[in-house]
């Protein structure tokens, strides 16, 4: 009876012992950091791996280190040219120091979705609603500039914000579409024209050629009237191109003055018979 009562008095305070080393045990994953209170004090930073803590005296924070995509709520905002749109985005962040997002502000996530929505108002109330349509690259890098400045104290790094969605009013949305079509059709009448202007270039470089060389424009003239007859049944009288030019030379020769006077005597004489 003794050897029991002695052999529980031993087995009770390893029991106690086992219980305690237990109740201590922690364990952090590589992407975790765990920041250790000692009495309420901060005394460390726990790494990945096996870690053991002082039962009732010491308290650990596990903090995770990946990044972290948080939803920006779509808010109102009033442009620089007074035109009110909702926008949304989404912000990436990551916790580069854990003792300071523990020690510097309550709760880090919230901290910063916060901070994200201001400041989202902020800097596009900032730009006129044709950067906000056309410069998003540009935004985006200002606005992430500026969240990472302000998180910084928190041991956090911002590292992008993208405007997801920008919602437009109606008559907005109407105008932008009546605009887009203006364009379209200014660069239709634009190109247009160039190929009117190319073609007209391109036609008197050939004039100038065929004037060149009668051999080249006979050529051309028989190429046309193949062209003509190969359309139907028609019934072509070809004429030569001498006897075009020769015609074209006598109606083109101007008359004599001598003529000309004999005309205006004859036509009097017979005015006054």
């Amino acid at each position: 009876m003794n050897e029991l009562f002695g052999a529980l008095g031993w087995l009770i305070p390893l029991g106690v012992l086992f219980l305690l080393f237990i109740s201590g045990v922690r364990i952090v994953t590589e992407y975790q950091n765990g920041v250790v209170f000692r009495l309420g004090r901060y005394v460390g930073l726990k790494r990945a791996g096996f870690r053991w803590l002082i039962p009732f005296i010491e308290r650990m924070v596990i903090i995770d280190l990946r990044t972290v995509a948080r939803d920006v709520p779509p808010q109102d905002v009033i442009t620089k040219d007074n035109v009110s749109v909702k926008v949304s985005a989404v912000v990436y962040f990551r916790v580069m120091q854990a003792d300071k997002a523990v020690l510097q502000v309550e709760d880090y996530l919230y901290a910063t979705s916060q901070i994200a929505q201001t400041t989202l108002r902020a800097i596009l109330g900032q730009v006129e609603l044709d950067d906000l349509l056309s410069q998003r690259e540009r935004i985006n890098h200002e606005l992430q500039q500026v969240l990472d400045a302000r998180t910084g104290p928190w041991g956090i790094k911002v590292s992008n914000v993208e405007v997801k969605h920008i919602d437009l009013p109606l008559e907005m949305q109407r105008a932008i579409a009546r605009q887009a079509e203006a364009e379209r059709e200014r660069r239709a009448k634009i190109i247009a024209a160039e190929g009117e202007h190319q073609a007209a270039e391109k036609l008197a470089q050939a004039a100038d050629v065929l004037s060149r060389n009668p051999a080249t424009l006979q050529l051309r003239y028989l190429q046309t009237l193949v062209e003509i007859t190969g359309g139907g049944n028609h019934t072509i009288l070809p004429i030569p191109l001498e006897l075009l030019r020769a015609f074209g030379a006598v109606t083109a020769r101007p008359i004599p003055p001598e003529e000309t006077h004999e005309e205006e005597e004859e036509d009097a004489s017979h005015g006054l018979s």
